[in-house]
């Protein structure tokens, strides 16, 4: 696998976003692309996470509120909010998804030896969907596994809900 230039192979770029005060990071190669919030065409019976449904040049793309998936208090839809679109492989099949966050941050580049292991906690941001801690310009970014959480946090519906797997039907 080639590094990407300017990087080593043991570096990844990670796009960075603010959660409710806290700094998250994705894999910048699983980011098409940032878009700002835009009404979407709500879905019947999906999770409270999943806003709806937007036509992104012609392909459907469900809308999560991560704030609302991460069971975070709710915020009014401002100038910041962004919609970050993201690809990931999904049950073999390439999905994209719109993810709704406070507003981006930076891009970094992250050193994977800089990596701390998430810290075992109990929380709804399940550590499964946590690939690591890092620590940059003197504040910890909570770095994502954003395939993770799509497969198994939002496309894979819970015991009691499985309306997101028809979310994930329709797309």
């Amino acid at each position: 696998m080639e590094a990407v230039a300017g990087l080593s192979a043991s570096e990844n770029q990670y796009l960075t976003f603010i959660l409710s005060g806290e700094e998250y990071g994705v894999d910048i190669l699983t980011v098409q692309e940032l878009r700002g919030w835009e009404n979407t065409t709500p879905i019947p019976n999906t999770p409270s996470f999943v806003l709806g449904v937007i036509n992104l040049r012609g392909v459907v793309v469900p809308i999560v509120d991560l704030r609302d998936r991460f069971g975070l208090e709710s915020m009014e839809y401002g100038p910041t909010t962004v919609v970050i679109i993201v690809k990931v492989n999904a049950g073999g099949k390439d999905r994209v998804l719109g993810i709704v966050v406070d507003a981006v941050s930076e891009v970094y580049d992250i050193n994977k030896a800089d990596l701390q292991p998430p810290p075992d906690m109990e929380g709804s941001i399940s550590i499964d969907f946590v690939t690591g801690l890092a620590t940059m310009d003197e504040k910890m970014v909570i770095l994502l596994d954003i395939a993770k959480l799509v497969n198994e946090g939002i496309l894979s519906g819970s015991n009691k809900d499985s309306s997101a797997a028809e979310v994930e039907a329709s797309v």
